[in-house]
C-alpha cells in the first residue's frame, strides 16, 4: 500500500496520541472528520496500522535500569538466536541494525545486578559472538 503525505502526517499525531479525537485530529490536520476516520481505517484494513499500545511515562521507570545491548551474532544463527531472545521478558524491543552489531535489544530491569544477569544471559545463547551494552540516562523525546 502506498502512504501518502497525509497519511504520514496522520501517523505522526496517531504515535503522538493514539487516543485523540478523530476531530481533534481533524483539526490538527485541517481535514473534515469523515475524511481522518477513512484515513484510519484504510491504515487498519491493509495493516498499516497493527494496533495501538501504551507508552508508560519515563516517570513510572525512573527507578528502574533501561539499557541498548548490542549483540553480535555468528553467521546463520540469527533466527535461532532471535526466537531465544523473544523468550526474554525483560527485553521490550529487538532490531536487526547495521554496522558492527546485528541485533540492538532495549531491555528494562529492576536494578543494575539483573542487567549484569541478563546482558550474561544474553552473551551465554548459542551463537552469540558478543554483547555491549549503553544504559539508557534519560530520554529526550519518543514519537
Amino acid at each position: 500500500m502506498k502512504i501518502t503525505e497525509a497519511d504520514e502526517q496522520l501517523l505522526s499525531l496517531l504515535r503522538e496520541d493514539a487516543r485523540a479525537s478523530t476531530a481533534q485530529i481533524a483539526r490538527r490536520l485541517d481535514l473534515s472528520r469523515t475524511t481522518v476516520q477513512s484515513r484510519i481505517d484504510r491504515l487498519e484494513r491493509s495493516g498499516v496500522i497493527r494496533g495501538y499500545t501504551v507508552r508508560v511515562d519515563e516517570g513510572v521507570e525512573r527507578d528502574r535500569i533501561r539499557a541498548h545491548i548490542m549483540i553480535t551474532v555468528f553467521p546463520k544463527k540469527t533466527a535461532a538466536v532471535v526466537k531465544e531472545l523473544h523468550s526474554i521478558p525483560e527485553i521490550r524491543t529487538l532490531q536487526s541494525v547495521s554496522g558492527p552489531y546485528d541485533l540492538v535489544a532495549m531491555a528494562v530491569v529492576a536494578d543494575v545486578d539483573q542487567m549484569d544477569l541478563l546482558t550474561d544471559r544474553i552473551g551465554a545463547l548459542d551463537g552469540v559472538e558478543r554483547t555491549s551494552s549503553s544504559i539508557v540516562l534519560s530520554t529526550k523525546f519518543e514519537r
